[in-house]
């Protein structure tokens, strides 16, 4: 008799019936008397009691290794003793559909970068990351319905460019049948595009490539973006209205379908951020942190990690809230195609989102006027020959438009409280890491 497959968080409604129970050995307990077998699925574990009695299940069950793939069929068994949910399954069959080698490669004590290497491993042994990329899924869910409801257009975008376009920022070349090719770096051009083809917002949610040697917790050479960008835009107050309202649906999303899980996983408690989210002027960030003893180099810098985190301890000490807005950055570093104020064209209409102290946005008012960006990208040292099909896009009546670029793993990373982006990634790629 064929039974079919329980899920071990529904064994509950089959006391007293014969199921079958697919999963990994999870620790097998072998005593003089008895055999206890735990066996983990994707919902939960469940505790395999056996009597010895010299039967060919006893011998089955002995040759058990760590993360063996088995099939168990046996009856459900209300046993108040057993600490995993006070059930347990009396064997009638085993199955083993894959015997793990032994001894494992990875263990609870290995460090994060072994883990690593051993991903598909780590992941299955630990219900936290499971459970992250259920939130993830989730969280992305909840991004795409509220675009959606706002009319938005989702949009894919080619990964292969013929040049090395934005900012001079760092890219991957590769060779592209008999000429170079480049893995883009952001759907940026690509979706002022679409704009410019009539389509009024647009998103995309796919891999972004970036060829920075940069080792810090916070950077990845791929990594996946959330990329919006909204036509006939009043300004810049639009798009961040934008992204504050789809955060605050899609977190709303993840607390109501994991934030209990999240708390006992990650020990943290999700919070819906209240809209509007805090905004303060780059200059209005530097009179903060120069009051607390920031000293840069010139008054036009970035803000450097510290400086986020600062701010965000500020403005949480000061509104209660977990998110700022950082506005109105100056030219020298911020790219050609932001739009730059009339009455002070030292700065742009830009923005990067701050939550709980680490950049997870940066947005602004694009520039739409083909001379403006014309003379802004010679401003810039660029070229304009590279650069020509996308110039072209403002040329035959583009309208006002402004957008943003999101990275999700950083996102991941501020709302499970996790130290590194290689936790929040299932397989990272940085620097040192192409594999597995």
């Amino acid at each position: 008799m064929i039974h079919s497959r329980v899920h071990v968080s529904d064994l509950r409604e089959h006391v007293g019936r014969t199921v079958s129970v697919c999963g990994w050995v999870n620790t097998p307990r072998l005593q003089r008397k008895m055999q206890f077998v735990i066996v983990r699925d994707s919902t939960g574990m469940v505790q395999v009691t056996h009597k010895r009695d010299e039967g060919p299940l006893e011998a089955q069950l002995e040759a058990l290794t760590p993360e063996s793939a088995v099939k168990i069929t046996g009856l459900v068994v209300d046993a108040a003793q057993v600490k995993l949910g006070g059930l347990e399954i009396v064997p009638e069959a085993v199955e083993v559909l894959n015997l793990a080698a032994t001894p494992l490669p990875i263990d609870e004590n290995t460090g994060l970068e072994q883990r690593l290497d051993w991903r598909f491993l780590d992941v299955r042994r630990r219900p936290a990351t499971q459970l992250m990329f259920a939130v993830q899924t989730t969280l992305e869910q909840g991004m795409r319905e509220y675009a959606y409801a706002q009319g938005a257009t989702e949009m894919h975008t080619p990964k292969l460019m013929g040049t090395a376009s934005e900012s001079g920022a760092e890219v991957f070349k590769l060779g592209y049948f008999d000429r170079s090719a480049y893995l883009a770096q952001s759907p940026q051009f690509y979706k002022q595009m679409a704009i410019s083809a009539g389509i009024d917002k647009v998103f995309e949610i796919g891999p972004v490539f970036r060829a920075e040697p940069s080792f810090t917790s916070r950077h990845a050479t791929e990594f996946t973006g959330v990329d919006v960008e909204l036509a006939w835009i009043n300004g810049v107050e639009d798009v961040m209205a934008f992204e504050e309202q789809m955060l605050a649906h899609a977190i709303a999303k993840v607390a109501d379908a994991h934030g209990e899980a999240i708390a006992e996983h990650f020990g943290v408690e999700v919070t819906v951020p209240t809209t509007p989210f805090p905004r303060i002027t780059m200059a209005e960030a530097h009179e903060i942190l120069r009051k607390g003893g920031w000293d840069p180099e010139g008054v036009k810098v970035d803000l450097d990690p510290e400086g986020e985190r600062s701010i965000s301890a500020h403005i949480k000490q000061a509104t209660g809230h977990e998110f700022v807005f950082i506005t109105h950055y100056p030219v020298s570093i911020r790219p050609f195609y932001h739009m730059r104020p009339a009455d002070d064209p030292s700065l742009t209409l830009s923005f990067d989102l701050l939550w709980k102290g680490l950049e997870v946005t940066t947005g602004a008012q694009r520039e739409h006027r083909y001379d403006v960006l014309l003379k802004q990208a010679a401003e810039k040292g660029m070229s304009p020959e590279p650069l020509q099909d996308y110039l072209n896009a403002f040329r035959y009546g583009c309208p006002p438009h402004g957008g943003l670029g999101m990275g999700l793993g950083r996102v991941l990373m501020v709302l499970l409280g996790l130290d590194s982006i290689r936790e929040a990634t299932f397989l990272f790629r940085g620097p040192n890491r192409l594999t597995p």
